[in-house]
């Protein structure tokens, strides 16, 4: 059993930055893939970003290509989510989410585990 807890989020403007974090209990953490997902008022969930279990392969929706980083430290069992450049449009709900095969994937039904979400709200 894994169980996450994503912090960071908050408001922020337009432009500006943050950095999502997901703490993992347990130690099987580093065999994972993690991704984070993102969901919007009346939307399904949103694949947002993913990382193997060994960080060597990441992937990113095109909406946040560019702009989002996504990294961990399997020495800390946490994985981050720098997000720069923030649009209105980003303004979500943000759910990280571990997949015990290791192999990173943008599919939300491949994933065991799932945290309860931070919210990030991005103003105009």
């Amino acid at each position: 059993q894994v169980q996450l807890v994503e912090s960071g989020g908050g408001l922020v403007q337009a432009g500006g930055s943050l950095r999502l974090s997901c703490a993992a209990s347990g130690r099987t953490f580093s065999s994972y893939a993690m991704g984070w997902f993102r969901q919007a008022p009346g939307k399904e969930h949103e694949f947002v970003a993913a990382i193997s279990w060994s960080g060597g392969s990441t992937y990113y929706a095109d909406s946040v290509k560019g702009r989002f980083t996504i990294s961990r430290d399997n020495a800390k069992n946490t994985v981050y989510l720098q997000m720069n450049s923030l649009k209105r449009e980003d303004t979500a709900v943000y759910y990280c989410a571990a997949d015990r095969s290791g192999s990173p994937t943008r599919y939300p039904a491949e994933y065991d585990y799932w945290g309860q979400g931070t919210q990030v709200t991005v103003s105009s």
